[in-house]
């Protein structure tokens, strides 16, 4: 039987590649294919792999954006029912206040209750009306003297009556009415009540109109 014949690389003529053996001419264009494919992997593939990742992390952004935007948008309804209860509650709330007629009646039920009651007004001044958004304040300065008792009616009083009203109270001070130093202070001593209060109606719908192309108009100015 014939052996084969090994080749050795040492015995290879880089210089005449034609004169190798048919077994080392293939394994060279073999090797030379491998280093092609490699070269080409490196510089080809490789980067086109890490365009992928990067597209794949957009991707996975993309959708948890749209799965956050789908879960807004199925609430949305819902959303806007409930913002339309509130918006009616409001304004059947608002509707319980006084209007701008019944204001100045209003203001003199207050002094009435005052005096009703007891209380002695060294100082009732109705100030001018502040209006707001969607409401308008109308501040009172006062000076009341009275008992303790006698302001517990007057409170009661006000709750009572007709329409419902709203008072805030604003740098008010309650303190005894007697410069008396050392004076007790019973149930029925003269109290002094200095402030001023502030008390609410609500804006019809030509008012809101106009604060509305009020606001409008200073919106427009301050932009230019």
């Amino acid at each position: 039987m014939s052996k084969k014949k090994s080749i050795k690389l040492n015995e290879l003529d880089f210089n005449n590649i034609g004169s190798w053996p048919q077994q080392a001419k293939l394994g060279f264009c073999v090797l030379v294919s491998l280093l092609i494919v490699g070269l080409a992997w490196y510089l080809f593939v490789s980067d086109k792999r890490d365009e992928l990742e990067g597209l794949e992390r957009q991707e996975a952004e993309l959708r948890r954006e749209y799965e956050t935007k789908q879960g807004r948008a199925a609430n949305l309804e819902p959303l806007k029912q409930q913002l339309a209860q509130m918006e009616q509650q409001l304004q059947q709330m608002l509707r319980q206040l006084p209007s701008k007629t019944e204001m100045p009646d209003l203001i003199v039920d207050i002094s009435q209750t005052a005096l009703a009651t007891g209380i002695t007004n060294e100082l009732f001044q109705p100030g001018s009306e502040q209006p707001k958004e969607f409401y308008a304040e109308k501040p009172i300065a006062l000076r009341m003297v009275g008992s303790y008792h006698q302001f517990g009616g007057f409170v009661s009083g006000v709750a009572s009556l007709p329409r419902v009203v709203i008072m805030t109270m604003h740098d008010i001070s309650l303190k005894p009415r007697s410069k008396e130093p050392g004076a007790a202070i019973t149930p029925n001593s003269p109290l002094e009540l200095a402030g001023t209060v502030k008390t609410y109606r609500y804006l019809d719908e030509d008012e809101v109109a106009k604060q509305e192309s009020a606001a409008a108009t200073d919106g427009k100015q301050g932009g230019t």
